[in-house]
């Protein structure tokens, strides 16, 4: 876990066993472009909900994203936040010298979390919650399509942080060698090429422009909610001023 340090990504995770145990899927949702699902023909429900959160670590794994995630098991959550502390140190053992459930899940989860920047929170499943909603029917569908025998959709995965791709990288501001000066005193450059450079340029142009603006936004919503927060404080303390 940690303060939030780069763009924030919000992102449900959820699993589905019918039967319990049996025809198993998870699923993480952040937006219709960003999603991914799968599953087993035979599973927990808790073993699909550890597999859902560990798949979402492992598809951002290297972007430099703060996660919300939002998980209707308290089991997982529990899991992450405050047993998995007690169970390293006794060896991966409960306190009563058990040995931890879905121990190889656990373990995995513990390393893909390692080092990551990210918050969990607890919210109650089929409550209206739009994210949490989207994550149970696409690991319900898993489930249900290895009970009946059909191809399971497993979703487009990570594609980046605004609209489907990462904001491109910074181009060099130094040409090669030689080349700056050939650039500019060669005016009678072949239309072709100067035509796909101009279609280069324009296309780099726009999607910084589009990753601008979707940043812009997601600061000024933060700065909204930093009031919010920071207006209730105020409220809350105030009549504590009077006695």
């Amino acid at each position: 876990m940690g303060a939030a340090t780069g763009p924030v990504l919000r992102a449900a995770v959820d699993g589905s066993a019918l039967g319990n145990p049996g025809e198993m899927g998870w699923a993480w949702f952040i937006d219709d472009s960003n999603w991914q699902a799968g599953g087993a023909p035979n599973g927990t429900n808790n073993q699909a909900e550890l597999l859902a959160l560990i798949n979402l670590f492992k598809a951002t794994a290297g972007s430099p994203v703060y996660l919300e995630i939002l998980c209707d098991s308290q089991y997982v959550v529990n899991s992450l936040t405050k047993w998995m502390p007690a169970w390293k140190r006794r060896g991966w053992k409960k306190a009563d010298g058990g040995q931890v459930m879905n121990l190889d899940l656990v373990v995995e989860l513990d390393r893909v979390s390692s080092g990551r920047n990210y918050e969990i929170s607890w919210v109650k499943g089929h409550s209206g919650h739009d994210l949490n909603e989207r994550a149970d029917q696409l690991c319900r569908d898993v489930a249900t399509a290895y009970k009946t025998g059909q191809a399971p959709k497993t979703g487009p995965g990570f594609q980046g942080l605004v609209g489907g791709s990462e904001c491109p990288a910074p181009a060099s501001s130094t040409a090669p060698a030689g080349q700056a000066a050939t650039a500019s005193s060669n005016s009678s450059a072949t239309p072709a090429t100067s035509d796909a450079a101009e279609q280069s340029v324009a296309e780099r142009l726009a999607a910084l422009e589009a990753c601008v603006s979707e940043l812009t936004a997601e600061v000024r919503k933060l700065r909204e909610q930093q009031r919010d927060l920071s207006f209730g404080e105020e409220n809350q303390a105030a009549p504590n001023t009077l006695f």
